[in-house]
């Protein structure tokens, strides 16, 4: 059974960076199949796509979102058991809880859609203050 357990969250100044981590048990992100894509949850809103990086027998190529696009980079995918979610300049409208997510094979649907994924963490916290 693979389990993903996000971290790094937390409570911090417009204009900072963090690094969010999600480490995997049960499975690998050493993997030339897997998919690995973050999520976010802001309050009294619907989850969005944040980031994505696609396995590498499907390219390995990284995507995201247009709110995040030059502040944001996936990294680790390839690597090992913990991927990274490095987020920069944030905004206070990058508070939300943040997911990993991930799907080993085939992905049938976009990657940027939350019904790809199999496999989710429970989320870290951030929380950006003006």
């Amino acid at each position: 059974q693979v389990q993903l357990v996000e971290s790094g969250g937390g409570l911090v100044q417009a204009g900072t960076s963090l690094r969010l981590s999600c480490t995997a048990s049960g499975g690998t992100f050493n993997s030339a199949t897997v998919t690995v894509a973050w999520f976010r949850q802001a309050p009294g809103k619907e989850r969005e796509f944040v980031a994505v990086r696609r396995s590498s027998s499907s390219g390995g190529s990284s995507s995201y979102a247009d709110s995040v696009n030059g502040r944001s980079s996936i990294d680790g995918v390839g690597a090992g058991n913990t991927v990274y979610l490095q987020m920069n300049s944030l905004k206070p409208e990058d508070t939300a809880v943040y997911y990993c997510a991930a799907g080993w094979g085939r992905i049938l649907a976009s990657v940027r859609d939350a019904g790809a994924y199999a496999y989710w963490g429970q989320g870290t916290r951030v929380t950006v203050s003006s």
